[in-house]
């Protein structure tokens, strides 16, 4: 353990050089980023189908119960009142049926949960200076869930108007969006924010 942590000391000043050298910054940031990114994935899926979300089944469950009524609640709205389309919506279900027979249930698995808890534990494990997380990780979470709205209500239009594309939509299109918006919050967090771009890369 102590030729490891001598190795390691002596190593680390040279890799570092080499990092600013080349201007290397951004690319172990992305690497730190998609590293955690893919921990916390697996370590969650894990975690819910293996374990079950033991030792909290019953808080997790009920937090993704509300966090799904709240989406199918606000994204209804947003269907009927900004975008106009007619719908029947059955609120215990929390179903939105269409009149081209197509539908839209916002199960648990379309809360959001999943992808708030990403976010958290990656601004949590991320380096920065707490002062700045405690706002930065509710406006995040709060941002994550506006972006699945806008998931629900897209694929509303989509399946209003564009059937045919409907799984393409969903699997492709929307799905995908959620970590577009969830890298560029990291990204704002590292280049404006944590803090001011760590003084734009030490003045480059």
């Amino acid at each position: 353990m102590k030729n490891f942590a001598a190795k390691y000391s002596r190593l680390y000043p040279s890799v570092k050089h080499t990092i600013k050298k080349y201007n290397l910054e951004a690319l172990v940031d992305v690497s730190l980023f998609i590293v955690i990114t893919l921990i916390i994935h697996y370590l969650y899926r894990f975690w819910a189908i293996r374990l079950h979300y033991v030792p909290i089944t019953d808080y997790i469950m009920a937090g993704r119960k509300f966090l799904s009524e709240v989406l199918y609640t606000q994204s209804a709205w947003i269907v009927d009142h900004v975008f106009g389309i007619t719908f029947t919506g059955v609120a215990h279900t929390k179903t939105l049926y269409f009149p081209n027979n197509g539908f839209i249930a916002v199960n648990l698995s379309c809360s959001g949960f999943k992808q708030i808890l990403q976010f958290g534990l990656l601004m949590i494990v991320y380096p920065g200076p707490w002062k700045h997380k405690l706002w930065y990780i509710p406006v995040g979470i709060i941002i994550v869930h506006l972006t699945n709205i806008f998931r629900i209500t897209g694929l509303s239009v989509v399946i209003v108007n564009w059937p045919d594309y409907w799984n393409f939509s969903h699997d492709y299109l929307f799905r995908p969006f959620f970590y577009v918006v969830i890298f560029s919050l990291w990204v704002l967090w590292v280049e404006r924010i944590s803090p001011l771009g760590n003084k734009k890369r030490q003045n480059q």
